[in-house]
């Protein structure tokens, strides 16, 4: 969300949508130069249509906090299933699990950069993935991804941004190829 009024600035951008809750002051500066530019914006959608693809936004409840009111989107391409997480914690996970059948999923984009309030071993257990992807500066403040975090996920394979760069999943013949590019 840091870099969107950037984003929204020198790139073409047709639509912009917000996750469930209230807008918070940055939103509401982005939602200012979204009106002067006329770009629609929505909030709190289900689901999104892209060609013969559709995108599940999973989170569909106002939490109460910034993190757990992150989109969390599931979509299937060519029968492989993705999950990405955003911000979300294990309150979110557990409704996660009560509400959608998520097994096998094939890509995880990890939870909060691999924080210790995401990617719970339930969660994880029950969504069984193949490949976890960690987005996480080199050396950050935060100390992410937390040490319980990657061992709850040492059964997938795990690509984290700060060791292996760019991280680019290829769907080809029906099966996944993972493309890095090193920071």
């Amino acid at each position: 969300m840091g870099e969107a009024i950037n984003l929204v600035e020198n790139f073409k951008v047709e639509k912009v949508i917000f996750n469930c809750g209230k807008f918070n002051e940055l939103e509401q500066e982005l939602i200012k130069v979204l009106d002067k530019k006329t770009i629609p914006y929505y909030s709190c959608i289900k689901e999104l249509n892209i060609d013969d693809n559709k995108l599940y936004f999973l989170n569909n409840k106002d939490y109460g906090n910034e993190n757990d009111n992150s989109s969390v989107i599931y979509t299937e391409l060519n029968n492989h299933k993705f999950l990405f997480m955003g911000d979300a914690g294990v309150e979110v996970e557990e409704d996660l699990i009560e509400n959608y059948n998520l097994q096998n999923i094939d890509v995880l984009k990890v939870g909060h950069h691999g924080s210790k309030t995401s990617s719970s071993k339930e969660f994880i257990n029950e969504i069984n993935p193949n490949y976890s992807i960690i987005s996480v500066g080199k050396n950050n403040r935060y100390g992410h991804p937390n040490d319980s975090v990657l061992q709850n996920l040492n059964d997938s394979k795990i690509y984290r941004t700060d060791q292996d760069g760019s991280i680019m999943f290829k769907i080809k013949n029906n099966k996944l190829e993972i493309e890095t590019c090193a920071p």
